[in-house]
């Protein structure tokens, strides 16, 4: 696993900061968009301890499959605000839903 750097931690921050309203990311696509395809645990990682850093809209990235984190409570209803809908399985509907990364 890589090392937790503060650059590190910055780098991946940044990427969620363009994230739009209304729109979600994975874990795995900011891992691939900072070069570290391999690394979608440590953007999870990073996402949990976003709050040391500042305030980023870390409620708009979701797994693969749609489904929102663990013990992220509001993360749904945040999403619902911002006008993301889920599917009956309680996964964001990522067809329409995804961040293109540009």
């Amino acid at each position: 696993m890589a090392v937790l750097d503060e650059d590190l931690v910055y780098e991946i921050l940044s990427v969620v900061e363009e994230i739009p309203e209304g729109r979600v990311s994975t874990y795995g696509q900011i891992a691939k968009l900072i070069g570290r395809e391999k690394n979608s645990r440590l953007v999870g990682k990073v996402l949990s301890r976003a709050d040391y850093y500042g305030t980023y809209p870390c409620h708009r990235v979701v797994n693969h499959a749609g489904r929102t984190a663990p013990g992220f409570y509001d993360q749904r209803m945040r999403l619902e605000e911002e006008g993301v809908e889920f599917l009956e399985n309680g996964c964001v509907d990522m067809k329409r839903y995804l961040w293109d990364g540009s």
